[in-house]
């Protein structure tokens, strides 16, 4: 199956992503309240790298920048029992629109994923204030219909997401991986 990750199984319709008070650390819960996955960013690495693990601690993947100065901002998807890529995030130069791409190993489109409108970014850029409006993406599959979104809820303290993706999309897992790991990446 196309972007599938070992040792965990990621097929619930909806994930809830809950910021730590630490900035970068998260904890991932299923729509049964359980906890699937957390991550915390590592420190002091020359290149950006979050590990994923399951409740027993157990790296299940990660995600590491490509290059070095990776400024084009492709990420890479590590399944860490096999040690293989399984996709790539690819962040698409906008001015007010957050854009990523979700290609598979061999460079094909999986899906898309993409902030709300002009205009709330219009906002954001303005002032940090408005940077408190919550956060809304769009989840696309390679023909452009939309599979799911990722919706923030409005709070001061921490980031807290819900992640709805269809079951029957390809690639579902690697979509999954690359939305719980948009909010560190573009510093939400």
């Amino acid at each position: 199956m196309t972007g599938s990750i070992s040792n965990i199984d990621l097929s619930d319709d909806q994930y809830t992503v809950k910021q730590r008070a630490v900035r970068n650390s998260y904890k991932v819960y299923d729509s049964s309240d359980r906890e699937v996955l957390s991550a915390k960013q590592k420190l002091f690495k020359m290149k950006e790298e979050f590990p994923f693990t399951n409740p027993e601690g157990e790296e299940v993947f990660s995600i590491k920048a490509e290059n070095l100065m990776d400024i084009a901002g492709d990420y890479a998807i590590i399944d860490s029992k096999t040690d293989k890529k399984i996709a790539v995030l690819k962040k698409e130069f906008s001015i007010f629109i957050h854009k990523w791409k979700i290609e598979d190993s061999d460079g094909n489109l999986i899906a898309s994923i993409e902030s709300r409108g002009k205009l709330i970014g219009l906002l954001r850029g303005i002032s940090d204030v408005f940077d408190l409006l919550p956060h809304k993406y769009k989840v696309s599959n390679s023909g452009g219909n939309e599979i799911g979104q990722i919706k923030q809820s409005f709070t001061l303290l921490r980031d807290k997401y819900k992640i709805d993706i269809q079951r029957d999309v390809e690639g579902r897992e690697s979509i999954i991986a690359a939305a719980i790991a948009i909010d560190a990446l573009e510093g939400n």
